[in-house]
């Protein structure tokens, strides 16, 4: 996994600066970004160039994304991004049932558009939400997906194990749509209560020896490290790439 990711949420609380030092040190060449870390875009390109870093990934959010597409893609064509993905939707901005998930699939179907246009993949990235049956007892991940044909799926894995899904599975089921991974493990139940249950990759409970196969046959651009919240940003970084490496 040459084309290895970090995920910058994972270090919103640690200062930017030493977050990038701590990643690059660690073995990391590539991150994904999220929208607080280009509102200084000067600061946040000096800190790449200095740690030997390329942003090659951003998380959008949808109210950007309807509201200042443009000001997206110009930002994409200066820091060389090559995908933009749609990264979650706040409670009440899911929708309620079959016909709001197609309406919102329908939305997003238009984005993938005109970022296709731009020459750039637009994905979607799941959490757990996705996974509970509307009243219709459809799956609001198949409704988003089969309906914006064009938009490309950022699977995290460790949002479906939590939804209590089977992350091997959903691969093999949507191989020819996935554009990215999110590499992310879910502690065991009771453990890591201070980082949200979450776990360093390949210290959790996912089964990595089912999932690698299924990684290994479909053509991922971007995997991508993620921790939702580490206590402690030197050891999940050093201990997921690490395991990363392993798989090799």
């Amino acid at each position: 996994m040459e084309n290895l990711s970090f995920q910058l949420f994972s270090a919103r609380n640690t200062p930017l600066s030493e977050a990038l030092e701590i990643i690059s040190a660690s073995g990391y060449r590539y991150v994904e970004a999220y929208r607080d870390n280009v509102t200084d875009l000067n600061t946040f390109e000096a800190g790449l160039k200095t740690n030997n870093l390329q942003c090659t990934s951003i998380h959008i959010g949808i109210d950007e994304l309807k509201n200042n597409l443009s000001h997206s893609l110009e930002l994409a064509e200066r820091l060389g991004i090559k995908q933009i993905v749609c990264p979650y939707l706040m409670p009440e901005q899911r929708p309620a049932d079959t016909a709001g998930w197609k309406a919102l699939a329908e939305e997003l179907a238009g984005y993938a558009k005109l970022i296709n246009a731009a020459g750039l993949p637009f994905a979607w990235h799941n959490h757990d939400f996705e996974f509970t049956a509307t009243e219709d007892g459809a799956l609001p991940i198949r409704i988003l997906l089969d309906t914006a044909t064009q938009m490309q799926w950022e699977i995290d894995l460790g949002w479906i194990q939590r939804a209590s899904e089977s992350p091997a599975s959903w691969l093999r089921t949507y191989s020819d749509r996935i554009s990215a991974v999110h590499l992310k493990d879910l502690a065991e139940e009771g453990d890591c209560l201070d980082e949200d249950g979450w776990a360093d990759v390949g210290h959790g409970v996912l089964d990595w020896q089912q999932i690698l196969p299924e990684l290994k046959s479909i053509d991922v651009e971007h995997y991508v490290v993620e921790h939702d919240n580490p206590s402690d940003l030197t050891r999940f970084a050093q201990r997921s790439i690490a395991t990363v490496q392993g798989w090799a």
